[in-house]
């Protein structure tokens, strides 16, 4: 299911995604849809606003994803899953369509908001990605914020981990043990926005996946784009998917597009799927819709990729669109209200 929204002039513009996967309605009560659509509004209110007001791309992109790990809903940053070691290993990227710099880390552990960490590698390494404790260390040089590694986890996490490994089902998308808890247990909300939901939630999380994207196109016509994810529920110690993968999970060029992806990381990568979108558009010369449509429905199951993408192109048009069964997504103009989107039918 997709949805691409054209113009017909350049317009400052932000998109977002929070994961996709086989979301349900079923399982979804008022108050839970309630709590992650005010989630991504009011982070899509604070990007129009940025935008309004002349904020550079890369500004508005990285402080949505840093939003985004601060809420947890989703999988990045606070909520992160668990490793099959039970630990938390975090990865993301960002990437600058001006020039195309980019920045990333993996595997980080103690840094509270890997987002920072990437832009910070972009910005003052000399490098494109760093992983493991150098990059925390790096980060932690340029004055970022350092948390202990149990800051990341939820009980709901660590269940999750635990029904996986019960279930024997080994290295699972996000909420996989959840949706096994989920057919046992009746569904409850959060208390308060931003607050994970409960074992018995509305997600399948056997096709949920966690990471957390937004891309941007400014007033000054230049595209950013951002990406973070806390992995897969019971993952091998020191896998890494695409998030952290300039080209694979993120992408930016001022001659196309800025794309950030969700979705079954290892096939995002053998696709080299973000900067296949990209080279569609400016050597193929497809339109945005298009080139996007042709990656998600085409390319991707060809190497088993389920998932989705939000892209942007050098005018503000957007793309939002996803081969599952849904992807919490929006997307807001310079100054206007926020759309928002869950389910394949919006």
């Amino acid at each position: 299911m997709t949805a691409a929204f054209p113009t017909a002039l350049p317009r400052p513009v932000l998109a977002l995604h929070g994961g996709a996967g086989t979301i349900r309605r079923d399982r979804m009560s008022a108050a839970m849809e309630a709590a992650y659509r005010a989630a991504l509004t009011a982070i899509l209110a604070d990007g129009a606003r940025q935008l309004a007001r002349g904020d550079a791309a890369m500004d508005v992109a990285v402080e949505a994803v840093r939003r985004l790990e601060e809420c947890e809903l989703f999988n990045a940053g606070k909520g992160a899953v668990y490793t099959a070691d039970e630990r938390h290993e975090l990865d993301a990227s960002v990437m600058d369509g001006r020039d195309r710099a980019a920045g990333a880390v993996a595997g980080v552990t103690r840094v509270r908001n890997p987002v920072l960490a990437a832009r910070a590698v972009m910005d003052h390494s000399g490098h494109v990605l760093l992983i493991g404790p150098a990059a925390e260390t790096f980060a932690f040089d340029q004055g970022l914020a350092r948390v202990e590694p149990t800051w990341f986890g939820t009980p709901q996490r660590l269940a999750q981990l635990r029904q996986a490994r019960a279930l024997a089902q080994g290295q699972v998308l996000d909420h996989d043990g959840q949706s096994a808890m989920a057919d046992d247990a009746p569904a409850t909300t959060p208390a308060t926005p931003g607050a994970a939901p409960e074992p018995g939630g509305p997600i399948d999380d056997r096709t949920k996946f966690g990471t957390v994207g937004a891309v941007v196109r400014d007033a000054a016509g230049h595209l950013a784009a951002a990406t973070s994810t806390g992995g897969m529920t019971n993952k091998r110690p020191g896998r890494v998917g695409d998030s952290p993968i300039p080209g694979a999970g993120c992408y930016a060029d001022d001659r196309s597009v800025a794309v950030s992806c969700t979705g079954t990381g290892e096939a995002f990568i053998r696709a080299a799927a973000a900067h296949e979108v990209g080279a569609l558009m400016r050597i193929g010369g497809l339109p945005l819709a298009e080139a996007c449509a042709r990656v998600v429905f085409d390319e991707l199951p060809q190497v088993g990729g389920d998932g989705g993408l939000i892209a942007v192109d050098g005018l503000g048009n957007v793309w939002l669109g996803f081969n599952t069964e849904g992807m919490y997504r929006g997307w807001v103009e310079a100054g206007g209200e926020p759309l928002v989107g869950i389910y394949r039918d919006e």
